[in-house]
Order: C-alpha cells, then sequence, then structure tokens
C-alpha cells in the first residue's frame, strides 16, 4: 500500500513538473510584447514589511546567495523568480529577461545585475520602480514555480524617495496581488504582532477569504525565551485557508561571515527537531516544506485557472486579430496598390450611397443621419418656411393705392388696373429665389457631411487618399451645385415672366369682387391707415379676406378682360357711382364764366407741389381696388409657391443628389486612380505601421501561448489516466 502511495506522490510530482513550467514558458513568451500585465498568470508573490526576511526566504528557496543585502530598503523594483526544476548534471545558471542569451553561472555577478539594472530605473538613491526584472533561475535543487519578490514596505521616505512612498509601493504591492490567479505569501518576522502585521492586512484587502493566501512567520529563532508562535501556525489568531509555515533565517552577522545557504537550512533543521513545540509541528516548518507547499499550492492553483486562461488567451487572439485586420495587409507590389484603391473608392462609393439611401448598418437611432436629414431640409424647413409666409406682409395698403393710381395715369381708373398686380406679385415670386438658393446650400452642406462621415475601414490608414478624396468630393458637389442654381434661378425666372392668370386654381377678378362687396357689408373696421383717414366711413377691411377653396375658384373664374382698353382691368359692376351727364357739365361752365366775367376776384395761388407725392384720400372705390388686389396677391403666390416648393427640391436631387450617386464612382477613378498617384495616396503613417507589427508579433505570441496550454492540457490528461491506471494495476498485484 505505501507503494501505491509513493506511485502517487511521483506522479504528482510528473505533473507539477509540466504545469509549472508550462507558465514560466508563457511568462516568456508573453513579456517581449507586454500583454503579460493583461493576463493574469498564475504566481507567488511575496509581501513583506521592510526587514521582514522577505529576502532570506526566496534565497533559501533557490539555495543561493543572488539577492541586494542591506539595512536600507534594498528591493526597489519588482523581481519576477522563475525556477526551472531540471536534471542534474550542469552548473546552476541563471539569465535575465533584459539580457537574452546570456547565462550567469556565478550568482554573486546576479547580485550585481540586479543592484545595476536596479539604479538604471529607478536612481541611485533609494528611488523605486514599478517596472519588473524578470530572472530566470534552473536548477536540480529547486521546485518549480513563479516568485515574484515585491518592495518591502516602509513608514517614512529615505533619499530620493517621494513622500508618498508608503502609498505608492502599497499601490504597486496591490495591482500584483489583487490579480485572482496570485498566490499571496505574506512574510512577517515572529517577533511583531501579527495582528497588526502590514503584509497579512494587504493580503486580506486583496484576498478576503484567505483562499489565496499563505502566511510565513519568519525569525522563529530570536522569540523571546519562553514564548512561540504555534497559535501563529496553527491559525489561532489570524486564521488562513492555505495556513502558515515557519521558518529559521540567516541574521545579518551570517550573511557578513558568508554562512552558507546549506549550513543555515541545516541549523534551521536542528532547530525545528530540538525544539519541543515545534517538533510536533513539523508539517508547517521548514524551508522545505515551504517549497513543497508553494509547489503543490501553485500546481493545484494552475489546474483551477488552467480553462479560464485558456479562455482569456482566445479572447485576447480574437480581439489582436480583428484589430489587425484594420489595418489591413502589407502591399508589395503595383497590383496590390492598385487593387487596394479600388477597393477603397468602391468601398467609400457604396458607403455613401447607403447613408443617403438610408440602408447604412450602422444606423443611428438617436438622431436624424444621411438622406434622412436632406429630407428634413426639404420638407420642415424649406416647404414650412415658404408656407408661413403672407405675400402681403411687406406690401402696405398704402403702396397699393399709389401703384394702382400710378396705373391709372391721368384719369380716375373705372376699373381695377392688371398692372399693379403683376409688378406687386412679381415682386413677391422674386422673394422665393433665396430661400431657394438656401435650400440648395444646406444640401450641398449636409453631402460635404455624409462624405466626410462616411467609415471605411480599409480608408483610416491612408490619410493622404483621404484629403484627397476629399477635395475631389467637395469640388465635385460644387461641380453639381452650378447647374442646380442655375434651374432654381430659371425656375423663378419662369415664374416672374409670364404670369398666367388663366390658371384654373387662380381666383380671378370677379370672384375677388364679389368677396370684395361681401366684405363692404361686414362691420367696418381699421385697414391700418392714417387716423384722418379711418374716420371716413367708406373705409373697408381688406387684411383679413379669406380665399375660397380651389374648387369654388374654378366655378366663379369666368373673368375676361374689358374690350376697348389698352390695359387689361377687371371691371366693378357694383362700384359706379352716379356721374353728372355731359350736358350738365357744359351748363356748369358757361354760368361760370358769365360769372367770372361779370366780377373779378383777386388772384388766387396754388401751392407748389412737393416732390414727392402720394395719395391722400382713401375712398370706398379705393379701398375695394386694395382688398381685389390683395386677394388676387395671395391666390396667385399661393399657385406659385407650390410650383416652387415641388419643383426646387427635384432640381436639387436631379442636378445634385442623385447626380452624385450615379457619378461619384467615376469621377474618382478618374482623378485617383492613377498608377503614377499609388505610393503617394496609399501611403501608411508611421504610427500604423508600428501598430500593425506591435499586433502580428502579438498575434503570434497568444498563438503561441494557446498551443502551449493546449499541449500541457493533453499532457497532463494523458499522464493522469497512464497514472490512473498504473495505480490501479500496482493496488491490485499488492492486495
Amino acid at each position: 500500500m505505501g507503494e501505491a502511495v509513493d506511485c502517487v506522490a511521483s506522479a504528482s510530482v510528473t505533473i507539477g513538473s509540466s504545469l509549472i513550467p508550462m507558465i514560466n514558458k508563457l511568462q516568456d513568451i508573453l513579456a517581449p510584447v507586454a500583454v503579460g500585465s493583461e493576463i493574469s498568470l498564475p504566481q507567488v508573490a511575496v509581501v513583506g514589511s521592510q526587514s521582514s526576511g522577505k529576502s532570506s526566504v526566496l534565497e533559501a528557496l533557490v539555495g543561493r546567495d543572488f539577492l541586494p543585502r542591506g539595512c536600507d530598503i534594498c528591493t526597489r523594483r519588482p523581481l519576477v523568480l522563475m525556477l526551472e526544476n531540471r536534471p542534474a548534471g550542469d552548473s546552476d545558471w541563471a539569465e535575465f529577461r533584459h539580457l537574452p542569451g546570456k547565462r550567469f553561472y556565478d550568482f554573486t555577478m546576479i547580485r550585481r545585475e540586479i543592484q545595476a539594472e536596479t539604479d538604471r530605473e529607478a536612481g541611485l538613491n533609494k528611488g523605486v520602480s514599478d517596472k519588473q526584472i524578470r530572472l530566470k533561475i534552473s536548477s536540480p535543487n529547486v521546485l518549480n514555480m513563479t516568485l515574484v519578490d515585491l518592495p518591502g514596505i516602509t513608514k517614512v521616505p529615505v533619499g530620493d524617495q517621494p513622500s508618498d512612498i508608503e502609498s505608492r509601493i502599497r499601490k504597486m504591492i496591490m495591482s500584483h496581488i489583487h490579480q485572482p490567479n496570485c498566490i499571496i505569501l505574506a512574510v512577517t518576522p515572529a517577533n511583531a504582532d501579527l495582528a497588526t502585521s502590514d503584509a497579512l492586512q494587504l493580503a486580506r484587502e486583496a484576498d478576503p477569504t484567505g483562499f489565496r493566501t499563505i502566511g510565513v512567520i519568519t525569525k522563529l529563532d530570536i522569540m523571546d525565551r519562553g514564548t512561540n508562535a504555534s497559535n501563529f501556525l496553527l491559525g489561532k489568531v489570524v486564521p488562513l485557508k492555505l495556513g502558515y509555515v515557519g521558518v529559521v533565517n540567516r541574521c545579518q552577522e551570517d550573511i557578513n561571515k558568508n554562512r552558507s545557504i546549506a549550513a543555515a537550512l541545516a541549523y534551521e533543521e536542528k532547530f525545528f527537531r530540538d525544539n519541543p513545540v515545534y517538533s510536533s509541528l513539523s508539517d508547517c516548518c521548514g524551508i522545505p516544506k515551504l517549497a513543497r507547499k508553494l509547489n503543490q499550492i501553485l500546481e493545484h492553483h494552475i489546474r483551477i485557472v488552467l480553462p479560464g486562461l485558456k479562455a482569456e488567451l482566445n479572447s485576447q487572439m480574437n480581439a489582436v486579430y480583428k484589430e489587425l485586420q484594420t489595418y489591413g495587409k502589407v502591399m508589395e507590389s503595383k497590383t496590390d496598390l492598385g487593387a487596394t484603391m479600388l477597393s477603397v473608392l468602391s468601398e467609400y462609393c457604396e458607403a455613401f450611397t447607403s447613408m443617403l439611401d438610408g440602408k447604412n448598418p450602422d444606423m443611428l437611432t438617436k438622431e436624424l443621419s444621411g438622406g434622412a436629414r436632406i429630407q428634413y431640409i426639404f420638407q420642415s424647413i424649406f416647404v414650412k418656411s415658404l408656407q408661413e409666409v403672407d405675400p402681403c406682409d411687406d406690401v402696405t395698403d398704402d403702396d397699393i393705392r399709389t401703384a394702382i393710381q400710378n396705373a391709372s395715369g391721368a384719369r380716375n381708373a373705372l376699373f381695377v388696373p392688371e398692372v399693379p398686380f403683376e409688378v406687386l406679385v412679381r415682386r413677391q415670386i422674386a422673394r422665393l429665389l433665396d430661400p431657394s438658393l438656401q435650400c440648395l446650400r444646406f444640401v450641398y452642406e449636409e453631402l460635404v457631411k455624409i462624405s466626410r462621415t462616411c467609415e471605411v475601414t480599409e480608408l483610416q490608414r491612408f490619410p493622404v487618399l483621404r484629403t484627397r478624396l476629399d477635395e475631389v468630393m467637395v469640388n465635385f458637389l460644387r461641380g453639381g451645385v452650378e447647374p442646380a442654381e442655375r434651374m432654381i434661378e430659371n425656375l423663378i425666372e419662369m415664374e416672374i415672366d409670364y404670369i398666367n392668370t388663366s390658371h384654373p386654381n387662380f381666383l380671378g377678378g370677379n370672384r375677388a369682387a364679389e368677396l370684395a362687396m361681401h366684405q363692404l357689408k361686414s362691420p367696418q373696421i381699421s385697414l391700418g391707415i392714417t387716423d384722418s383717414e379711418a374716420q371716413t366711413p367708406q373705409v373697408v377691411q381688406a387684411k383679413n379676406v379669406k380665399i375660397p377653396n380651389e374648387g369654388s375658384r374654378a366655378q366663379l373664374n369666368n373673368d375676361q378682360p374689358v374690350s376697348g382698353s389698352s390695359t387689361r382691368t377687371w371691371a366693378l359692376p357694383l362700384l359706379f357711382r352716379n356721374w353728372r351727364s355731359s350736358g350738365d357739365s357744359l351748363d356748369s361752365r358757361s354760368i361760370g364764366e358769365q360769372n367770372h366775367s361779370q366780377s373779378m376776384p383777386s388772384v388766387i395761388q396754388l401751392r407748389e407741389p412737393p416732390s414727392i407725392l402720394r395719395p391722400v384720400e382713401v375712398t370706398e372705390h379705393k379701398a375695394v381696388e386694395i382688398i381685389i388686389t390683395k386677394l388676387l396677391l395671395r391666390s396667385y403666390y399661393d399657385i406659385v409657391r407650390k410650383n416652387i416648393q415641388d419643383l426646387v427640391p427635384k432640381a436639387i436631387m436631379h442636378f445634385l443628389v442623385n447626380l452624385t450617386k450615379r457619378t461619384l464612382h467615376r469621377t474618382f477613378i478618374q482623378n485617383l486612380y492613377r498608377e503614377n498617384l499609388f505610393e503617394e495616396l496609399l501611403q501608411e503613417q508611421d504610427a500604423l505601421i508600428l501598430k500593425r507589427k506591435r499586433n502580428q508579433e502579438l498575434l503570434r505570441v497568444l498563438e503561441q501561448s494557446v498551443q502551449t496550454l493546449e499541449k500541457v492540457e493533453s499532457d497532463v490528461s494523458s499522464r493522469t489516466s497512464s497514472f490512473i491506471f498504473e495505480a490501479s494495476t500496482e493496488l491490485r498485484r499488492i492486495t
């Protein structure tokens, strides 16, 4: 039965010998690409206050003197110590990561190199740094494990240390031991109060459950006589799931006298064997017990985290691969350059068209984008703004009255002349040009924005091409603006040049006259004229007359120009006053002449007419003319407005938007797809080239790491199965 137990133990060591070196290999693989800090690898972090005996414990585990020693702070940079067990044969050797290929066989030189590398990074006067030193030691006298020696916790700054040195060191320590795959080796001297131990306090913060913490009680041989650390070792003071191990360190006198590690281990063994208290606690006393405990715990921990570690590496590898895809492939020939250029231009045009058509796969949900913004400009800005305009807002009654009187000439018109209406309506139609051109400008600016927000993965690699592409795009859009602008100007000029009063939806003179007469019968209110004119009883209101719907217009629009008139007018049959006959007028003149001849009064002097004359009298007839003119003006302006609201967006879409979609790709080919421009346009940034190289190396490292894990998993599985079979066979043979 004992032979079976030995078989189990040997199998365990065999399996562990492949697990821990695998982690060391991963450390070596991941360290050059600085991804080790992102992936938590299983390791043992040594934590303790200054002069707690950390360095002595590490040297005892290695069996060599190789760490800087002194009375002040010695460990000023994290030291990652990878111990590799190998068969006996060659001498022990060590290798630094920053000196690849150079093996150290003299461990005194190792100490000097650690000190020199520390000084290079942290300075010569007690400064600290969180940049790691990585050291690999290969020996048949060590067990496989990875240890991280962290700076000791200090309270008072010395030398060049900053005033917050304590918080900095604590932060450095926490960054290591907070990782879930880290085993915490909390070192506390036996002559200190365990309840106030800095190492255990930090360990409890990082590992509240205590599942990852091993306690080490050092300097058991210098405790006061009559006292012992049995309660500490048994976990009765501060319990830990992984327990405690007590050790005896070399004192400073031993170090000064060059007492060997072997002699110190022999003294430790004798001390525990001869001490009646510790002899009964042999399972938790001594450096050999600590080494085996660390090896077994680390091996067990690796077994637990191995699946998660593999998943984490795969996740990192996928992320790096996706990022590497965004950087594209290296182009080595003209053919590659031409294919890349054509691909970029095609993808850009497709992305631009997709944004206009609302087929963008990365469609926004918080705001309008792409073609939806152009539709908003047409309907919610252009059309709505024109609908809110009243053509009579900037035309006063005085303006209309003056225009009518000017059109009448030297005579008082019997009918409403058409000339004032045409002059006023042309003026209002001309006002539609500016908002129409503004709408064109808004759409142009939106197209420029869309072109600059088109995200094409390949295009991000080539800043020169992006700049030239934007230039070509802007020039192309400007070229589309010019014909659209001419078309809009032509539309406005067409409406101005021909006033089509025969339009079926136009109100017409007869219907306007009827509405004016209807208004006369309504209560008289102000026309917005002067106070003196407002007292005239013939004043009527024209502003609030409502135009009937288009159906009634079509039925009532039967106006015909009055024949015999050189200027077309609309008749006012109900507005004629009773004029005196021409005979009466002659009689009156004859009577006036007789009276004048009989009596000669004094000469009447007239006032000189002012340079600017305005009509001063508002009659019922004039007021109704104003009403009719306003009704006709609103009616015809409404017809033209609807035409412009419909035709301007069509012109912009035809000459600018749709033209861009149809011919953009051809324009890019003509301007950019030239062999002599390939190298200039497809020039990559130096930073991107460096990122691609780094990610290629990182991807290679991660793939190698995953392959290493898979190999170890297969090795562990096969060895475990073989061991189970051999152990069961051995048990049957023994029994």
